[in-house]
């Protein structure tokens, strides 16, 4: 069985779809990711993933392509040559399925899955819908079961990603804070001035620093860092950004890809999370987490990409203070859960040894 699994946004979304492209490579015999110029460097880095195939999307992303009927009949020629038997669309609870499973069901794709809440005609086999409440990995992997793929046994579900390269001569030894201050829209950053003063309270508290950033946003990572902080920003590739957040003792950031790619690679996050989007479905998913920012505030649920209230006050609210005791407390947990995670590996050990002699 040849399948395929679409998920035609970002990159933290497709870090997101992780789980559920697991389950679909434990039982198809060979799995296709169907993203978005966004997700693709994201999607390379997905255990079960045997080819990613980038379509830009006229109904996807912050700036998406005009539509024309060349676009739709080239992606449709390009899916055509997958020959994938079964597909599983992944999108969030706003998007619909529907044009994507049009364009797949045009392609020759035979069996179809998707959310959706509006009635399908012949474009799916299984319509499922989605509790609106559960987390976007949860969500995936709920559809990924109803599809009929489950995760298999042994598979705890969360998010991962292959193992990254060393990085010890970018960032230092680890146990270092990273804190990546960007993000793809207004709305979800905490203001550059703040997270300097940050950098400044982390190293002052004994902290050493390391700020990350896209090539974009050099002139930012270096003002965040100034002299007390290391600044990467621009210096390292998808891969490279997972092993330097591996080695992090606590990553700070808001809501934006970093934040699924440190959940990846089991790193504890302090959250700065703007509720235009409800934490819920969209926090880093199941590693230790302090959530900052004013989730009541008035913005909340809004999806707005800049602030539409004066001030930006549920994240600008957030003082610098308030970070290092974040810091603290969450890598604290995380270094809870590493002893305990070690313990427990090293009681099987113990365990297997003393069944071995019987």
């Amino acid at each position: 069985m040849r399948a395929l699994v679409a998920r035609l946004d970002s990159f933290g979304d497709v870090l997101l779809a992780g789980p559920a492209v697991r389950a679909v490579a434990a039982r198809a015999d060979r799995v296709t990711l169907l993203c978005g110029p966004r997700g693709a460097p994201a999607g390379r880095m997905l255990p079960g993933v045997d080819e990613v195939v980038v379509w830009d999307a006229p109904w996807v992303g912050l700036d998406p392509p005009p539509t024309g009927r060349d676009g739709v009949e080239e992606a449709v020629e390009l899916i055509a040559g997958l020959r994938c038997d079964t597909a599983l669309i992944l999108a969030s609870a706003h998007q619909s399925p529907l044009p994507t499973a049009l364009v797949l069901r045009m392609a020759g794709v035979s069996r179809i899955a998707a959310d959706s809440v509006h009635y399908p005609g012949s474009l799916l086999d299984v319509r499922h819908r989605r509790d609106e409440q559960a987390h976007e990995a949860e969500a995936a992997l709920a559809l990924a079961e109803a599809a009929g793929f489950p995760l298999p046994e042994g598979d705890d579900g969360r998010l991962r990603v292959l193992p990254p390269p060393r990085v010890e001569e970018l960032a230092g030894p680890p146990g270092y804070v990273v804190l990546h201050p960007g993000a793809s829209v207004p709305a979800r950053r905490w203001s550059p001035k703040l997270s300097a003063e940050a950098v400044g309270a982390l190293a002052e508290a004994g902290h050493r620093v390391v700020v990350t950033g896209v090539p974009e946003e050099r002139e930012l990572t270096s003002y965040v860092a100034g002299r007390a902080g290391l600044d990467l920003g621009g210096r390292t590739s998808p891969a490279e950004l997972a092993g330097v957040l591996a080695g992090a003792a606590a990553v700070v950031t808001g809501n934006t890809g970093p934040a699924h790619l440190a959940a990846a690679v089991g790193a504890p996050v302090v959250s700065l999370f703007s509720p235009v989007v409800p934490a819920e479905r969209w926090a880093p998913f199941r590693v230790p987490l302090v959530l900052l920012g004013d989730q009541q505030a008035p913005c909340a649920g809004t999806r707005a990409r800049v602030c539409p209230v004066p001030g930006h006050p549920c994240l600008d609210r957030v003082t610098p203070q308030d970070v290092v005791t974040a810091v603290e407390k969450a890598a604290a947990e995380g270094g809870r859960q590493s002893t305990a995670a070690e313990g427990g590996r090293q009681s099987a050990a113990a365990e297997g040894g003393r069944k071995g002699a019987v």
